[in-house]
């Protein structure tokens, strides 16, 4: 029996994925998780064999919830989740750990299909993802600039993009705002740029918002 911890922050998604789960004999959804906090207080008190993490859960998003579990669970398999495009996340997911990345999209076609994969100890990466990847691994002169931001970088980046101030992340990120600040900074010089205006052009370019 394959053991499950479904992680999202939507209670309608957990229960259309136990529900596509529990067709299959061999797969139980064991545990239930709505942030980073609960997840990992599960996985003290149980054993999974999986967990289908969505990348982004309130507070501490997945990346994050993802790195932690590597760290403390390092053979445990994590699949993530996510309505964002392969092109957004996947490729720092796989890079962070993650032995799968579906879209929230083709759920239904690929989850289960996914979970035998990863449980077996393979990686399920589909077509367009393992072409990301192999051009991942060219030259960083050939990457968008914003492939060489931090995880912590891009994600401050993408926020204040989408019209959030300092002191919105910080709180919503559970950090100081002088540290958001720094991340901005950092941000800005890598993509040689020098305001909030043109931070937010450039992620509106790169298709980097919602």
């Amino acid at each position: 029996m394959i053991k499950v911890l479904i992680a999202d922050d939507h209670s309608i998604l957990r229960a259309g994925l136990k529900k596509i789960l529990k067709e299959k004999n061999d797969i139980e959804v064991s545990g239930e998780a709505a942030n980073h906090q609960e997840v990992l207080s599960l996985l003290s008190e149980h054993a999974y064999d999986v967990v289908i993490l969505d990348i982004s859960m309130p507070g501490r998003d997945g990346l994050d919830t993802l790195k932690e579990i590597k760290s403390l669970y390092p053979r445990l398999k994590v699949l993530m989740l996510s309505m964002h495009p392969e092109d957004r996340y996947a490729v720092r997911a796989i890079k962070a750990g993650a032995a799968g990345y579906v879209s929230k999209e083709s759920a239904t076609e690929e989850l289960v299909d996914a979970i035998y994969k990863v449980s077996s100890g393979s990686k399920y990466i589909s077509e367009t993802l393992a072409e990301k990847i192999a051009m991942n691994l060219e030259s960083d002169l050939e990457k968008p600039a914003h492939e060489i931001l931090s995880d912590r970088e891009f994600k401050v980046l993408r926020m204040i993009a989408s019209g959030k101030s300092i002191h919105d992340i910080a709180e919503e990120l559970s950090l100081s705002s002088n540290t958001i600040a720094t991340y901005r900074e950092r941000a800005l010089l890598k993509l040689r740029l020098k305001t909030n205006v043109e931070l937010t052009s450039y992620a509106h370019r790169h298709q980097l918002v919602d």
